[in-house]
């Protein structure tokens, strides 16, 4: 199984991910990405510089698989579907 690595942008600064994750496909690195934002915004408020972040989906060779903006994870509602990205 592919390892994806949860990169958070704010601004200019990266905040890399060097660890990753193992997960079976794209869709599921959506939901990890997307939980992994509502946990974060939840613990620390919402936030002026957090809402413009931006989770960053990067795959073993460095591509990006998807980007997820914090403002998506407060904006999307649970009757949507999980397959968007």
């Amino acid at each position: 199984m592919p390892r994806y690595f949860f990169n958070t942008r704010i601004g200019d600064e990266l905040i890399s991910d060097p660890d990753g994750e193992i997960l079976r496909d794209p869709d599921r690195a959506w939901e990890m990405a997307r939980a992994m934002i509502r946990e974060l915004l939840k613990t620390e408020g919402v936030d002026g510089a957090l809402l413009s972040a931006v989770i960053e989906v990067t795959d073993d060779e460095g591509e990006v698989v998807l980007e997820f903006p914090f403002t998506e994870a407060i904006l999307d509602r649970p009757d949507r579907s999980m397959t968007r990205h």
